[in-house]
């Protein structure tokens, strides 16, 4: 064999293995810049949106997600449930959302997104002092009453909210509670902290 041929084989050889380290390299310095474009947990908790997974949300269930450190309640209304809402008007201090800044869908009896008026997404905090209150969807329990057709009670001072997260009249909670901007991915899934429409 030839000094030559060694040679070309030996430059080839080279050639290959520094571009198989070199290929290397840039993926090793890919990985970190590409998932420095996701946003960090301090970034999700400053507002980036959390996506939801409610396939699994039976009808009269509730589960939680967090979204800027708030636990957001995402509620499957029965249809027995939301055809109670319009008769409680008249015991509560806000039945449309008026006085306090909502999504505009979030400004009717059922403060939900035409789309799937049965889901409620809310932010599970009191409206009062920041306590969280309790979802208590049992009809007329012994301890809130007759009259009482499944919501949300805080325990800290008893403000009362009804399944669409309206303040009743004479409690310590001066305003419904808030609903975040959210929208539809899908049938069984929400992005919460961007409204539809938005980017």
């Amino acid at each position: 064999m030839s000094a030559e041929g060694v040679d070309l084989k030996r430059r080839r050889f080279l050639t290959a293995a520094a571009s198989v380290v070199g290929g290397v390299g840039v993926v090793a310095v890919a990985v970190p810049f590409v998932s420095s474009m996701q946003p960090s947990a301090r970034a999700q908790a400053a507002g980036a949106p959390v996506e939801a997974d409610i396939s699994k949300l039976e009808p009269g269930q509730m589960m939680t997600v967090e979204w800027r450190g708030k636990p957001v309640w995402i509620v499957n209304r029965t249809k027995e449930v939301m055809d109670t809402l319009p008769s409680l008007d008249g015991k509560l201090r806000d039945p449309q959302s008026n006085e306090s800044e909502q999504p505009g869908y979030a400004k009717n009896a059922l403060r939900s997104e035409a789309k799937r008026p049965e889901v409620l997404v809310l932010i599970g905090i009191c409206t009062h002092l920041g306590c969280s209150p309790t979802f208590r969807p049992d009809m007329a329990p012994a301890d809130l009453g007759a009259d009482w057709k499944g919501g949300f009670f805080c325990p800290c001072h008893g403000s009362k909210f009804d399944m669409a997260g309206r303040v009743y009249a004479g409690v310590p909670a001066p305003t419904n509670l808030p609903v975040p901007p959210y929208r539809f991915l899908s049938e069984t899934n929400i992005l919460i902290g961007a409204a539809e429409g938005a980017a």
